[in-house]
């Protein structure tokens, strides 16, 4: 006998309700992992971690990419817009009137500053700072710097004058420069740069994207990454507004 629709939760729920792949979900949600991070953060066997990140790549939700730092590790991601879509469609199957529409991140109620890293300081870390500049408004301050920085790459001002950004009187800097001073947030866009990120001052929150470097690529590289940081910011918008919500509280 066909059961009748409705009957049979969304595979979204199937997939992300199982608790030990919503605890790996909620710590891809903040930042970009390796397995035996994944495995100390959990507590549980390696084997038994990338059992469930093998599910939920199946099911779309997370996806992996070597590591430009050492080709013998991977990093995870969780692919926030698509669990957005699937969210969406969830709600709309219990009730018409639930379906969610994705909110426009707000105005962040308190002054923050966010920098972030990557190994020139040429292309991404540059393009990411201009973004967030671009889209977090007067309460947030961004920067950005590298462990070896080289000139910017022309690709990098290209593509951001393609979203209305003029990044050409920049420079890079060293990350040596912004020693000793405090950040909210500290965003790693590198794979080597995560490697020898220092420490800085007040307990930021460090976060890693893992984005290919897309110097020597061609310009619809740069395309891509411009594409994902801005995807990537929206997300972090929302999460610095959260979290100055729950410190305000």
């Amino acid at each position: 006998m066909t059961e009748a629709p409705g009957r049979t939760p969304p595979g979204f729920l199937r997939l992300a309700g199982h608790p030990l792949r919503w605890r790996l979900l909620t710590e891809l949600a903040r930042s970009d992992r390796q397995v035996r991070e994944l495995r100390d953060l959990l507590g549980q066997p390696q084997s038994l971690v990338s059992y469930h990140l093998g599910q939920l790549r199946a099911g779309g939700l997370v996806s992996a990419r070597r590591s430009s730092a050492d080709r013998r590790d991977a990093y995870y991601r969780i692919d926030l817009t698509r669990c957005t879509e699937l969210l969406t469609e969830t709600g709309r199957a219990l009730h018409p009137g639930l379906g969610l529409v994705p909110v426009p991140p707000e105005r962040v109620p308190v002054r923050t500053r966010v920098l972030f890293l990557c190994t020139g300081n040429s292309a991404r870390s540059q393009m990411a700072e201009a973004l967030l500049g671009q889209l977090g408004g007067d309460a947030i301050e961004a920067a950005s710097a590298g462990s070896h920085p080289r000139p910017l790459h022309p690709d990098a001002v290209l593509v951001m004058r393609e979203w209305g950004i003029d990044i050409s009187g920049r420079r890079a800097k060293h990350l040596d420069t912004l020693a000793g001073q405090r950040f909210g947030y500290v965003i790693s866009l590198c794979d080597r740069v995560r490697e020898v990120c220092p420490e800085f001052p007040g307990h930021p929150q460090t976060i890693h994207w893992s984005i290919p470097d897309p110097s020597g690529e061609g310009y619809p590289a740069f395309r891509r990454v411009a594409a994902e940081l801005r995807t990537r910011i929206g997300f972090l918008l929302g999460l610095i507004g959260h979290d100055a919500g729950q410190a305000g509280g």
